[in-house]
């Protein structure tokens, strides 16, 4: 700190102004208000940064929780949402002390692109009632209320914030390009903020906002409420510890020789929800775009999120008559470029050029998140995967005969790939019937994945193998699968641990040697039933 001070101040001051405005739009589309969106950005925001796991994780409001939010609104009022973040910080920081940060690695990334696509979507389909200058539907489906919004829309009304809206795009576009240091999203709101208040234009306004921060407090609660938030409070939940963890390790990456503790960020993420909640706020998350202008501003240690969040506060204490003032329908027009820019499209383009498989989870995922929800979409996204990734697996399994000198009395069979429950049938019908071989070795050592039913498949071809008289070797298994064979009784099928075998040459020199004596019992036989010939009936 002593070394970067200078530094972080500027970056907080810097991230203060562009936070602003995302803050108050972020509030006003979820349906709690502007003062709600702001207090969460102070609150969060500071508590987050003070007990997180990165130095450099801006917190607050985004657009990913206003899609989980905007619908609970809509079914419980605004009066919930505290109640629902301080459901959902407990859920996270219980998420952290069970050392469930690194869960973040498990999810595929076209599921992570998907949903940040469908994401987008929905953030800018939230905009559609504050352009268009109506109030928002009761639908909790966004695909079906921006549908009853463009229907509800009436011409002339929707005239100015539809102008508005779009100019406030428009100026933030401009701005971006030609003036690329400077906050585009601040300039754009209050260019449009001035234009309405001189020409005395009628579109809704953010509206009264308090003029300091209000004392902490319980929401109101009852068992009823809380078995009804539940369901979103863990998707909330979530979301909360996927946004947070993805944000803080590409922050991580900015920085050279920057390092995060995952467990300790969904700590104090979920702290900074709980304390949200107090304050009458939402809940919150590691807010990627604001973490990213905290590090290019010159950020480097959690001194810059704490005067960011100073900053906002004084916003509220010093400005709050000249905030109440905006126009709803800019604070549209810099969710929809947000939304925008939240799609990363040469990102799409590689998923969608690579497999057919990344393809079709992508395209799913993103679907799904407009179609249905979130979670359905991390849940169906997943699972695809996995589904298509075991189907990839079984594809790779077979089972392979290799060239011996001994082929006809020694049989060498080399399974490849998995053996787990979608393939094992497969690979157990593959093994052929023997009749005048003495000894099949099963080399196994490119068998690196097996579960309960590929051992239970083995156990069944030693059987089989075993019943048409063939000794059985198993050749190379892995050490790790060693206790699994033995719980379900491989090794006692083939005979004890003596027929496993970590060469090749060892296992075939004991093959010969069990041929050489069966040959032997072969020759005492025939020899014994020619004397018998011989000797004649008695």
């Amino acid at each position: 700190m002593r070394k970067h001070w200078r530094g972080d101040v500027a970056a907080g001051i810097t991230v203060g102004v562009v936070a602003l405005p995302l803050a108050l739009a972020f509030g006003v589309s979820s349906g709690v208000g502007a003062a709600a969106g702001v207090v969460t950005a102070i609150i969060a925001g500071f508590v987050a940064t003070v007990f997180g796991g990165s130095n450099l994780q801006v917190s607050g409001p985004t657009g990913a929780m206003v899609v989980i939010i905007a619908p609970l609104v809509a079914l419980h009022g605004p009066g919930a949402v505290p109640l629902l973040s301080i459901l959902a910080g407990f859920m996270v920081i219980l998420g952290g002390v069970l050392g469930m940060g690194r869960a973040i690695s498990l999810i595929p990334w076209p599921v992570i692109e998907g949903f940040t696509v469908g994401i987008a979507t929905i953030i800018a389909l939230q905009q559609l009632p504050n352009a268009l200058g109506i109030e928002a539907s009761r639908e909790s489906n966004t695909l079906i209320a921006a549908v009853d919004t463009v229907r509800m829309a009436e011409w002339p009304q929707m005239a100015a914030p539809l102008a508005i809206a779009t100019a406030t795009v428009l100026i933030i576009i401009a701005v971006t390009r030609l003036l690329p240091g400077w906050p585009a999203s601040l300039i754009a709101v209050t260019l449009a903020t001035i234009v309405v208040f001189v020409a005395k234009i009628d579109t809704p306004l953010i509206g009264a906002l308090p003029d300091s921060l209000p004392a902490p407090s319980l929401p109101i609660a009852n068992p009823g409420l809380v078995a009804e938030l539940l369901p979103g409070a863990a998707a909330v939940a979530i979301l909360a510890g996927i946004e947070s963890l993805l944000s803080a390790r590409v922050a991580a990456g900015m920085v050279k020789g920057e390092r995060y503790h995952p467990d300790r960020e969904l700590v104090g993420q979920g702290l900074a929800s709980v304390a949200s909640g107090l304050f009458g706020g939402m809940p919150a998350t590691g807010a990627m775009a604001r973490t990213a202008v905290n590090i290019r501003a010159g950020g480097r240690t959690r001194l810059s999120v704490i005067i960011h969040a100073l900053f906002l506060l004084a916003v509220v204490y010093l400005a709050s008559g000249i905030v109440s003032t905006i126009p709803l329908a800019a604070l549209a027009g810099v969710l929809l470029v947000t939304a925008f820019n939240m799609i990363s499209f040469a990102t799409a383009q590689t998923i969608l050029l690579s497999t057919r498989s990344d393809a079709l989870v992508f395209c799913l995922t993103a679907g799904t998140t407009v179609v249905l929800d979130l979670i359905w979409a991390i849940g169906v996204g997943v699972a695809v995967t996995g589904v298509l990734v075991l189907r990839h697996l079984a594809r790779q399994s077979g089972v392979y005969r290799e060239d011996t000198p001994d082929q006809r009395r020694i049989t060498i069979l080399r399974i490849d790939g998995a053996m787990f429950f979608g393939v094992s049938d497969r690979i157990e019908s593959q093994i052929p019937e023997f009749e005048s071989v003495d000894v099949v070795i099963l080399r196994l050592s490119r068998v690196g994945v097996m579960d309960a039913t590929g051992a239970k498949a083995l156990a069944d071809i030693a059987v089989r193998l075993r019943e048409a008289n063939n000794e059985v070797f198993i050749k190379g298994i892995d050490a790790s699968l060693v206790a699994l064979i033995e719980e379900v009784g491989v090794i006692d099928t083939i005979g004890g641990p003596d027929h496993l075998f970590t060469d090749l040459d060892d296992a075939l020199a004991v093959a010969r040697a069990i041929v050489r004596e069966k040959d032997e019992e072969r020759r005492l036989l025939a020899a014994k039933i020619e004397r018998e010939k011989h000797r004649g009936p008695a």
